[in-house]
């Protein structure tokens, strides 16, 4: 009868609903906090951008080819790259300007090419083009996609789906209507993240003291991580350099 009950117990627990299990980020006062800075480099040559055929819906999205310059490079500094705190379970609050996650479909070009969003927030996808769209988003998961959601858009309208990823850190977004569509939304499971600026630099603040894996994030090219320990008041520095061509 124990071990009946026992089972018992497991399965209901196993039928809870994730959010039930997994305790979500919880907001604090952090007191003391400390810092971490870097830069984010590519160390050799860069990729080149790939070239698409614009072979439908010409008179909307252009001739010729598009060029989707997957990794941008200013100076040696890497673009287009989010480094954050892998797994923080509490902390300071979320930034008042980060929440739902959207991208705009005009001239058969999503816009912007990288932005972000919160987990478990809403993503809105807009079509102001007089044509068919297909918005297709994947959870990346390493090198691995796995679809979102995949909605059909009909001239000018709105889809917005809400987005939680469990694995992945970040999604894919692309048109399966047109194959030279492409873009990336981070999205963020803590606060203790940041988009490098243009010199590469980064910044992430008010940290609570102690040890953390930290990650940079890039859409085309292979993760980085490192380990840090920040102290009370101080100030780590964590540079990345990512692997070209």
């Amino acid at each position: 009868m124990k071990k009946l009950i026992t089972a018992l117990g497991i399965a209901a627990l196993c039928t809870l609903p994730l959010t039930s299990q997994a305790a979500a980020y919880k907001e604090v006062t952090v007191s003391n906090g400390g810092a971490i800075t870097g830069k984010v480099t590519l160390a050799g040559k860069d990729y080149a951008p790939r070239k698409y055929k614009v072979s439908k819906d010409n008179a909307v999205c252009g001739d010729g080819t598009r060029e989707i310059d997957f990794v941008r490079v200013v100076n040696g500094s890497l673009q287009d790259v989010v480094v954050y705190l892998d797994k923080v379970k509490s902390g300071k609050p979320f930034p008042a300007d980060v929440g739902d996650g959207s991208t705009i479909q005009q001239g058969c070009e999503f816009k912007p090419f990288m932005g972000v969003m919160r987990n478990g927030a809403k993503f809105a996808a807009v079509n102001k083009d007089p044509v068919l769209h297909n918005i297709h988003t994947y959870e990346l998961i390493g090198r691995v996609k796995k679809t979102v959601f995949n909605v059909s858009q009909p001239d000018q309208n709105t889809v917005t789906k809400t987005v939680k990823l469990k694995k992945g850190t970040a999604m894919k977004v692309e048109c399966d209507a047109h194959d030279f569509m492409h873009a990336y939304t981070f999205v963020a499971k803590n606060p203790y993240f940041a988009v490098v600026k243009e010199d590469g630099s980064y910044s992430i603040d008010n940290v609570p003291p102690g040890k953390y894996k930290i990650k940079a994030w890039h859409g085309f090219l292979k993760d980085q991580k490192a380990k840090v320990e920040v102290t009370a008041g101080g100030t780590a520095t964590v540079n990345f350099a990512f692997k070209g061509k």
